[in-house]
């Protein structure tokens, strides 16, 4: 016997099925046994080069703190970014 699964509700914006999927289990919606890896070769990238000049210290200083956490030091520079942005 199948299982019957929950219709997924028509979304008014991106926001409010955002806050959908944040609520509800997904395995009451979709069957993933039969889900298929995907491919995008054409997604345009969400992020814009810009350049900074900082001085060398603080890169090599960043560059340090990102190797103990194992990430790239842009990744960790964007991290910082972010988390400041959000105590503004």
């Amino acid at each position: 016997m199948s299982k019957q699964f929950k219709k997924i509700p028509e979304f008014k914006s991106e926001r409010q099925e955002r806050e959908f999927w944040q609520t509800h289990d997904s395995t009451e919606y979709v069957d993933w046994s039969k889900a298929r890896r995907a491919n995008f070769p054409n997604l345009k990238l969400t992020s814009k080069p810009i350049t900074v000049r900082l001085p060398q210290s603080l890169i090599d200083r960043l560059k340090i703190k990102a190797h103990k956490k194992d990430i790239p030091y842009q990744s960790l520079m964007k991290d910082i970014l972010y988390k400041g942005l959000a105590e503004i």
